[in-house]
């Protein structure tokens, strides 16, 4: 079979048939028309919230987006999800709460050995669904509006919940890194199944992600420096052309040993809490250097202001 031919065979269905080796600029954009947003993840407490807080008011630089809780949102009190939820809402923040412990922390362990992980995190059963769903149910009664989820099943079921009023319209999902997903093709699946923004892995080329692109309409969510555990990516001179040719994308500031698996993991309820705090005072520093160099190379492109329309700010 010619793959010429195989290529405008997929173009037909929506999917470029090439990897964008001429790297377009995107004329997508977020709502307020700007190309480009800062994400920090590993927030696991009010605490390091706060320390974020007073650096990025510190430094000037806006931060759009907090992965929140990554050891999971069950390991905290109402109190202090009271809490973490109303320092976002004072500070425009949006918030994505990653329900849990789940799927890494079921009595089932195929996903730790050498085979099984490569089957990746998915969640067995229906009471695995029910738990987790009613962690999501519970933060939103406290007013978070943002989760991140692992599993195209579960995605899946909660838009069906969303769409059927049980979840609230305003209830954005962002789909993690660990689900895997690397194409036009699987950026199309998530979208599709009602992802609010998605992650595709780590180690993409720039043709690569030009080409997700070009068939997604959905923002972006690019590992910009990226743990020692998922390679040890730093690609801060790429930030430039990431987000003209991605665009809307947010940036993801997740460096360290690992992050939520194996030795040196951040993100465990044992890991100390003024630690993160302090480290997350040093992402919100990567963010300034970050949007220096961008403004430096390709002026024109734009970042979001602090607290912009369109964000999942908890309602407390």
């Amino acid at each position: 079979m010619n793959m010429d031919r195989v290529a405008k065979m997929m173009e037909k269905v929506g999917i470029p048939g090439r990897d964008a080796y001429d790297l377009p600029s995107s004329p997508k954009r977020f709502p307020d028309g700007a190309h480009y947003r800062m994400e920090i993840s590993g927030v696991e407490r009010p605490n390091v919230l706060e320390a974020l807080v007073d650096e990025m008011n510190r430094r000037k630089i806006p931060i759009h987006r907090v992965i929140s809780v990554v050891m999971g949102a069950t390991l905290l009190d109402r109190a202090e999800l009271r809490d973490f939820a109303q320092i976002a809402a004072e500070n425009r923040l949006e918030v994505i709460l990653t329900p849990g412990p789940r799927a890494a922390w079921d009595v089932g362990r195929q996903v730790v050995t050498p085979e099984g992980g490569l089957s990746g995190l998915r969640f067995r059963g229906s009471d695995q669904l029910r738990y987790v769903i009613t962690d999501i149910l519970t933060c939103i009664e406290i007013g978070f509006r943002g989760f991140l989820v692992i599993d195209e099943g579960l995605l899946w079921l909660l838009n069906e919940l969303r769409k059927a009023g049980e979840i609230p319209d305003d209830v954005t999902f962002k789909v993690s890194i660990y689900a895997g997903h690397a194409s036009a093709a699987g950026g199309k699946v998530l979208q599709s199944l009602g992802a609010g923004t998605f992650n595709p892995v780590g180690d993409l080329s720039l043709p690569q992600l030009a080409s997700i692109r070009q068939a997604v309409d959905i923002p972006m969510d690019l590992h910009i420096y990226l743990a020692e555990s998922f390679g040890g990516y730093n690609r801060f001179y790429d930030g430039a052309e990431m987000a003209r040719v991605c665009a809307p994308c947010y940036f993801k500031i997740e460096p360290g040993p690992a992050c939520a698996a194996g030795p040196g993991a951040l993100y465990k309820p044992w890991t100390s809490p003024q630690a993160l705090a302090d480290f997350a005072r040093e992402k919100v520093k990567y963010a300034e250097i970050i949007h220096t160099l961008i403004q430096e190379n390709q002026p024109d492109l734009i970042l979001s202001k602090q607290g912009c329309k369109g964000l999942a700010i908890p309602k407390p």
